[in-house]
C-alpha cells in the first residue's frame, strides 16, 4: 500500500500504521482521513493481518488534531455531512474493525488526535505523551466522537471536565482515569504495543472479532443478547475445535 501521508509496515501478522506528517505535527487533513479509510479497510480485508498498530512520526506527536486551516475553506452547509463523512470512514471503522487496533501514543493526541486513539480498541501511551479535546478554545466541541466515547472510558465528569476545560492530560493521569491502558518509557513504546500485537496473533482471529463486536455493544440494550448469540455462533468454527482439541491434547492451539 503506498501513501503520501502514512507508511505501512507487515511484520509477523502485525500491521503499523504510521502518519507521517511531522511538520505539521501529524494533524489530520482530508487527505490524511482519506488515506485512513483506505488504508484500514484494506487492512480489514487482510487476512495475513491479525492486529494493527497506529501511531504518528517523530518523537513530538501523535497526531496534534486537525488540520484547522481547512476549517476554514469549510463550506458552512456541508459541515455536518463533513462530519458524518469522517465518523463513518475513518472513526466508526476502526473502532468496528474485524481485528483489534493499538493506538501507540507519543507526544501531542489534540481534538482529531485524541478522538483517533478513542476509536482505536487499546491505547499504549509514553511518558511524554499529553492528551486533550481543545475544540473549545476554537469555539467548537469535538466532532469526531470525542463527546460520545471518552465518557465511557472515563466518566462523565471527567469528560466534562477535559472538554470544558480544553486541558492536557498528562500520561500519568490518563493513566489513573482510565483514558490509557499502560504508560511506557518513548522508547519502549512501540515495542509494548508490538508485545501486545503478538500476544493477541497467537489467538483466534475468529473469536478476537466476535470479541469486538459484543465489547461494542455493551453500551447498547442488546449487549448481552448479542454477546449470548455471538457466543453460540463460535461453537461450529474450526478455531472452537481446535482450541478444545489443543486443551484435551495439552498443546498450544494454531490457529
Amino acid at each position: 500500500m503506498n501513501f503520501e501521508n502514512l507508511q505501512v509496515t507487515k511484520e509477523d501478522k502485525i500491521a503499523l500504521v504510521t502518519i507521517n506528517r511531522p511538520q505539521q505535527l501529524n494533524a489530520l487533513n482530508s487527505l490524511t482521513l482519506k488515506e485512513l479509510s483506505e488504508c484500514f479497510s484494506a487492512l480489514d480485508s487482510d487476512n495475513e493481518t491479525r492486529a494493527i498498530i497506529i501511531t504518528g512520526s517523530g518523537d513530538k506527536s501523535f497526531v496534534a488534531g486537525a488540520d484547522i486551516k481547512e476549517f476554514l475553506n469549510l463550506d458552512p452547509n456541508r459541515i455536518e455531512d463533513f462530519a458524518k463523512n469522517a465518523h463513518e470512514t475513518v472513526f466508526n471503522k476502526i473502532e468496528n474493525l474485524s481485528k483489534p487496533v493499538i493506538a501507540a501514543i507519543n507526544g501531542f493526541a489534540l481534538g482529531g488526535g485524541l478522538e483517533l486513539s478513542l476509536a482505536c480498541h487499546i491505547r499504549i501511551a509514553s511518558t511524554n505523551a499529553k492528551l486533550g479535546l481543545p475544540e473549545v478554545t476554537l469555539g467548537l466541541i469535538p466532532g469526531y466522537g470525542g463527546t460520545q466515547r471518552l465518557p465511557k472510558l472515563v466518566g462523565k465528569g471527567n469528560a466534562n471536565q477535559i472538554i470544558f476545560t480544553a486541558e492536557m492530560i498528562p500520561s500519568d493521569k490518563a493513566l489513573n482515569i482510565g483514558l490509557v491502558n499502560e504508560v511506557v518509557t518513548p522508547e519502549n513504546l512501540l515495542s509494548r504495543a508490538k508485545e501486545i500485537a503478538v500476544r493477541i496473533s497467537k489467538n483466534s482471529s475468529t473469536a478476537i472479532t466476535q470479541a469486538i463486536r459484543a465489547v461494542n455493544s455493551s453500551e447498547t440494550p442488546e449487549g448481552f443478547t448479542a454477546e449470548i448469540k455471538l457466543f453460540g455462533s463460535l461453537f461450529t468454527t474450526a478455531d472452537f475445535k481446535e482450541g478444545v482439541n489443543a486443551f484435551i491434547e495439552k498443546r498450544k492451539p494454531v490457529f
